[in-house]
């Protein structure tokens, strides 16, 4: 895999990494972030399993949320690039294969605009 990586632009809420670690201990610690752009729920974030995803140069690693790293697409992180992204949960039913779904919760992001400094 040779993925860009750039430096840290993610994070994760407490209740967020709260309800992570507890899909850890369920799933494994093998599991990726990775934001698509594409059909579903397209811009939020996917839990999955790494053997689940293929990862190549289209793929920006933005760093790592309660251990897990987190990917976006290269078309997607041409949106985002300038701002820094918190992981957050809530409560109800997305429209994708990410692992918190099955449990009555989906990922979100809010986004705030990187300081020049």
């Amino acid at each position: 895999m040779n993925s860009l990586k750039v430096q840290n632009r993610v994070s994760i809420t407490d209740n967020a990494n709260e309800f992570l670690q507890q899909l850890i201990k369920k799933h494994g610690p093998d599991l990726i972030f990775h934001q698509s752009g594409g059909c579903c729920d397209g811009s939020a974030p996917m839990l999955l399993k790494r053997s689940e995803i293929y990862l190549d140069n289209n793929d920006v690693s933005l760093g790592y949320v309660g251990g897990i790293e987190f990917y976006m697409h290269k078309d997607q992180y041409e949106y985002w690039k300038y701002t820094h992204i918190t992981i957050d949960i809530t409560k109800g039913r997305g429209s994708s294969f990410s692992l918190e779904i099955p449990e009555g919760y989906r990922f979100i992001i809010h986004s705030k605009l990187l300081d020049e400094n």
